[in-house]
């Protein structure tokens, strides 16, 4: 399984943890403000508040947090936030993508520079390892919304690049200037997906081995653990027994 996967199921689990799910939420909560100071607090007229929306409702975020979250926009309060992105490599040369959102640029950039270098990694410029990796739209479903062949038939007539089905679920992909058609198409169809957006995908994946990964695992729970962090992404693959140990 690669990297980005397996390191997502493995939050996923672990983010059952009330205290990890709360800084999710305030996570989610902050991307939504963004989206709507940045454009409309009309999802219906803005593609991104309507994807941040769409990932707050797949967690659980209730009702309330996500109105008073657009509110936050519409009256202009709070904090203002920089769109940042760090590129490095970790333990084995696995290469970490980092989005954040942060009022303190020089704040953020220390502590993800410092957690690299602990790590036994660093941190490089803007561009520096974004080349090994594709921007394009994810669109997910659970399993039980479709058969793999019926969700690959649907995504192929939505205009869809590629599907990747397993138990866990249907991950569809898409260019960036067809992802939102491809998602309209998608959700006509089976309803609202868990997840839509845009994301960072490996081109191509680096095995490591259990000691490195456990390293390399320590590091990108620092990195998600951090306020400012909002998604990672690296380009690795460990063993099925080094995942199951990491979820437990």
């Amino acid at each position: 399984m690669a990297g980005h996967s397996q390191f997502k199921n493995i939050m996923h689990r672990k983010g059952k943890q009330d205290a990890m799910r709360s800084k999710m939420f305030g996570k989610l909560a902050r991307e939504i403000t963004v989206a709507a100071k940045l454009g409309t607090p009309d999802p219906a007229m803005n593609p991104r508040l309507r994807l941040a929306i769409t990932a707050a409702r797949a967690e659980n975020v209730p009702k309330d947090n996500i109105e008073r979250a657009i509110k936050k926009a519409i009256g202009n309060d709070g904090e203002n936030y920089d769109e940042m992105r760090y590129e490095g490599y970790g333990p084995g040369g696995v290469a970490v993508i980092v989005e954040a959102l942060t009022d303190n640029r020089n704040r953020a950039a220390s502590d993800i520079r410092s957690y690299f270098t602990k790590s036994g990694g660093n941190l490089g410029e803007t561009g520096s390892v974004s080349f090994m990796f594709d921007r394009v739209g994810v669109i997910e479903y659970d399993a039980k919304v479709a058969s793999d062949d019926a969700m690959l038939e649907a995504a192929i007539e939505a205009g869809a690049d590629d599907v990747a089905s397993s138990e866990d679920g249907h991950e569809v992909y898409a260019s960036p200037e067809t992802f939102r058609e491809v998602a309209k198409g998608l959700e006509a169809k089976f309803g609202e997906a868990r997840k839509a957006a845009l994301i960072w995908k490996p081109q191509n994946t680096i095995a490591v081995d259990d000691e490195t990964g456990e390293k390399l695992f320590k590091l990108l729970d620092l990195l998600n653990e951090h306020d400012d962090v909002q998604n990672v992404y690296a380009n690795f693959e460990v063993s099925d027994a080094l995942a199951a140990k990491m979820s437990a």
